[in-house]
């Protein structure tokens, strides 16, 4: 079948799908080598791989696979797996449209109110290990990374493409890299797509004064995190000069440290 990889591929997904009919690729991308919404005889799924090799990218489909029963119905079931020189996730395909982050969006109450439905999801057993680290390189302070620790599911990829607005429901999607962390590291994620999207840093704080998580969080912490984020962005921005979205997210993490009265010089960490 045209738009499949290869056949072993096919052969691995044939006793889940019968005959592949259609492929249709998303238009926006996804941190995987495969991804699709695939029709065929035993149903309509959407269709995500990874190469079966060591790895972090290996790491992420599989924390994707062991997270998903615990995140339903706020993601799509996993209806099926596979796995051979491919590890291949079938999930149920659901109509939707990625959101709007941008200022007067009728999406964002729906988009605070994923993050408040990934609070009431609670800290799966299979999650525990999975310590949050991705922000300590960038630690104004080697002390600061204990202010990102924490006992909550943390989504951390939070941006207008993974939450998913349908006729009746919303999808919080791409549990790629699911971890145990700081319960306001989402929302503060989600401060910074919105000023990238056109909020003023103010308005944007505004938007998730409501999360619980948030108003429970320590602003010695949220301090510490908006500055671990600047500093993040600054180096991937340095590092990738052409990727106009990196630029745009550093200068949003920028506007929210200014925001915050942090106004110090910091220097990009790699």
């Amino acid at each position: 079948m045209t738009g499949l990889p290869d056949s072993h591929f096919r052969d691995l997904i044939r006793p889940h799908t019968g005959q592949v009919g259609h492929v249709l690729v998303p238009e926006r991308g996804f941190s995987s080598d495969f991804a699709a919404v695939i029709t065929s005889e035993k149903g309509e799924f959407f269709v995500k791989a990874m190469f079966n090799n060591p790895g972090g990218r290996r790491d992420s489909i599989l924390r994707e696979k062991l997270i998903n029963p615990s995140v339903q119905p706020l993601s799509p079931p996993l209806l099926w797996s596979a796995e051979g020189r491919w590890i291949i996730l079938g999930f149920e395909a659901v109509t939707g449209r990625a959101s709007s982050f941008k200022p007067g969006s009728p999406d964002l109450p729906a988009a605070i109110g994923s993050l408040d439905r990934i609070a009431g999801v609670g800290l799966p057993d299979v999650a525990r290990k999975w310590t949050e680290t991705r922000w300590d390189a960038y630690a104004a302070d080697p002390s600061d990374v204990e202010l990102f620790r924490g006992n909550t599911l943390v989504h951390a990829d939070i941006n207008p493409s993974n939450i998913m607005i349908g006729e009746d429901a919303t999808w919080l999607v791409d549990w790629s890299w699911p971890t145990r962390g700081a319960g306001f590291i989402d929302a503060a994620c989600l401060v910074v797509q919105l000023v990238s999207a056109g909020h003023s840093a103010e308005d944007a704080e505004a938007w998730v004064a409501g999360c619980t998580a948030w108003a429970n969080a320590d602003s010695e912490a949220i301090d510490a995190f908006a500055k671990a984020t600047l500093r993040m962005y600054t180096g991937f921005a340095e590092r990738s000069p052409d990727a106009s979205w990196l630029r745009a997210m550093a200068a949003a993490a920028r506007a929210w440290v200014n925001h915050r009265g942090l106004n110090e010089s910091l220097e990009s960490r790699s």
